[in-house]
């Protein structure tokens, strides 16, 4: 039977009003829409340059400038360009150079570590190959150092260190016709020639600075999270921040990185100041060692399937089994359960949509009651609730972020979505009240809706020089969201037009696969360029548009973020979007088109 849209939303398992959730949740958007969108953010250049600071490796690195030829050059030494070189080493492709800004490779694991990082989707699908290096976490949720241990013992199983250059940042690429070859400048004085180029710059990769009237006026000491100052504040990533027990801190943001870095200020200083414009959902993390016995239990490909487990669960698939058990997939559970109190009906879409409204107004409605039953103050535990659909913002997992707010020397200061006003010599001024502070962290994540040649640092020239940024001035054209036309043997890792998923090693892991497999076609075919077609741009292009506006409701309907362009999804060109489908879907075109062999779309001369 097919079910009709007229059935009472409120029932006896429902301990909400819909509609009046419905009405709270847009109060508190409207509150936070503000008109400049992305342009809030300060972008750190200029005087604002010491904020990106390496402060892993000691000054003074000079190397000769480079001018050899390279098959493949990766960019980007995360887990994108570690799993570009594994892939394309076991596809057989031995001349291959990593160039990476950071002192050695791990990319955002690198860069961030603060006290408390971890990773918050379960590490036995989030690491990258774990089979292949033989290795299995220590945790459910592995924290940085382990993880940044597993990027370089990534690097050495697969010979990548040999010929990469660290502490090197590409200052542009200009595609040479007649070479047919990439030159690589960078701030080395390099001049380096490529075949092939993988760009896997990350998604959070250039971190951002609040565009606050006088954020460069304050005379305390202030640092991102992702260059944590280790030296000023004592201790590591477990805590232990000795420097600052005598400290007035303040912190600007409540996302996933202060969610787990704030319990070990709140324990460390002598007063903290948590400056929250929009609370973060919070759901229980229920972290605990890895259990021997069930390690030995697995079976060869184990990581694959659980990959796969995972990511369609949370992308709204069925699965028998959920392997994983967590808080990204209770609100699975959550619908599993509602779909099957509809009398096991087919849904239409309307009704779909309904339901998965509900199970998501109880999975919120969960989250806000246990702030009750954990924070003792009651207009701070209002404060700390959130109320937007849980996928408006990404949700975080912790399990002492809320008691950190029953500490006598931590003070929420809810900005009631208008943000921080003011900062000056002395401190920050939020509601018309200063707050005098001897050390202020911004913890204010890592620009996502800027544009690609922005957050990567710099321009790619193609064919008869037209920049990639004159390209895409009117949104991204891609095919799959790894070839750009006028742009020959260049691959796109990670951006738009490919499969999001929560688990994102997990796209960049199947978009590695298919980058080496293309790369050793053209090889056995004897290709000295490969090229989207014309019609392959323009057709997925269009698959890209027309999937897009599926979602474009629910992210008008969002609090402000960097899931819908900071409030503002109607003006970020559709075309700009991940492929709507969702990353199952994506995985599935991407290996079908692998299997039907003929390289559909591609040009090969």
């Amino acid at each position: 039977m097919t079910l009709t849209s007229d059935r009472p939303e409120k029932t006896a398992t429902s301990a909400f009003d819909p509609d009046a959730l419905r009405e709270k949740y847009r109060q508190e958007r409207d509150k936070r829409l503000r008109s400049d969108g992305n342009e809030q953010y300060q972008n750190i250049t200029g005087r604002f340059a010491h904020f990106l600071d390496d402060p892993y490796v000691a000054p003074g690195f000079e190397r000769a400038p480079l001018t050899d030829e390279i098959e493949v050059v990766v960019i980007g030494g995360g887990f994108g360009g570690l799993l570009a070189g594994a892939r394309l080493r076991e596809a057989g492709v031995k001349d291959i150079r990593l160039i990476e800004k950071g002192g050695d490779f791990g990319g955002t694991w690198y860069w961030n570590r603060y006290p408390g990082a971890a990773c918050d989707v379960e590490a036995y699908v989030y690491l990258p190959l774990l089979e292949e290096v033989g290795y299995m976490p220590t945790e459910k949720y592995a924290r940085a150092p382990e993880i940044l241990a597993h990027s370089r013992a990534i690097a050495e199983k697969y010979d990548l260190y040999t010929n990469a250059c660290f502490q090197t940042e590409v200052t542009d690429l200009r595609w040479d016709d007649k070479a047919a070859r990439w030159i690589i400048h960078t701030n080395r004085g390099d001049a380096m020639k490529a075949r092939f180029v993988c760009m896997a710059n990350g998604p959070l990769h250039r971190a951002k600075l609040p565009g606050i009237p006088g954020v460069e006026s304050f005379k305390g000491h202030a640092f991102h999270t992702s260059r944590w100052d280790y030296a000023y504040t004592g201790g590591d990533s477990n805590g232990g921040l000795t420097g600052l027990k005598d400290k007035r801190v303040g912190i600007i943001g409540t996302g996933a990185t202060a969610v787990q870095c704030i319990p070990h200020l709140g324990e460390a200083v002598q007063q903290l100041y948590v400056f929250q414009r929009t609370p973060s959902s919070i759901d229980v993390r229920n972290n605990r060692p890895t259990d021997p016995e069930w390690a030995e239990s697995l079976e060869p490909g184990w990581h694959q399937r659980r990959m796969d487990n995972f990511n369609v669960l949370v992308s709204g698939g069925f699965q028998d089994e959920d392997l994983v058990n967590d808080g990204w997939t209770d609100i699975i559970r959550n619908l599993l359960l509602r779909v099957s109190d509809e009398q096991g009906g087919t849904l239409s879409p309307e009704d779909l949509e309904r339901v998965m409204e509900l199970a998501d107004f109880e999975k919120m409605e969960q989250i806000r009651g246990r702030v009750d039953t954990v924070v003792t103050n009651e207009a701070t535990a209002e404060a700390l609730k959130p109320y937007y659909r849980q996928f408006c913002k990404r949700p975080c997992f912790h399990d002492e972020y809320l008691d950190t707010f029953n500490r006598p020397n931590v003070e929420l200061v809810d900005t009631k979505g208008k943000g921080v006003e003011r900062i000056t010599e002395k401190g920050v001024i939020a509601d018309g009240k200063e707050y005098e502070l001897d050390c202020l962290i911004y913890a204010t994540g890592f620009e996502v809706g800027t544009d690609y040649t922005r957050r990567s640092g710099y321009e790619l020239y193609g064919r008869d020089g037209q920049s990639l940024t004159d390209k895409w001035k009117d949104g991204v054209s891609t095919l799959h969201g790894i070839h750009a036309r006028g742009f020959p043997n260049v691959f796109i890792m990670g951006g738009s037009q490919s499969g999001f998923t929560v688990n994102f090693p997990h796209n960049l892991n199947e978009q590695s696969k298919h980058i080496a497999y293309i790369i050793s076609e053209a090889a056995a075919r004897q290709a000295r360029t490969v090229e989207t077609s014309k019609d392959a741009e323009e057709n997925w292009v269009n698959t890209i548009i027309q999937l897009a506006q599926l979602r474009q409701k629910f992210f008008e309907e969002c609090t402000p973020g960097y899931y819908n362009n900071e409030g503002k999804p109607g003006e970020r060109s559709g075309q700009n979007a991940w492929y709507g489908a969702g990353p199952v879907e994506y995985f599935k075109v991407l290996s079908d088109w692998r299997e039907e062999g003929s390289l559909k779309g591609l040009e090969l001369s």
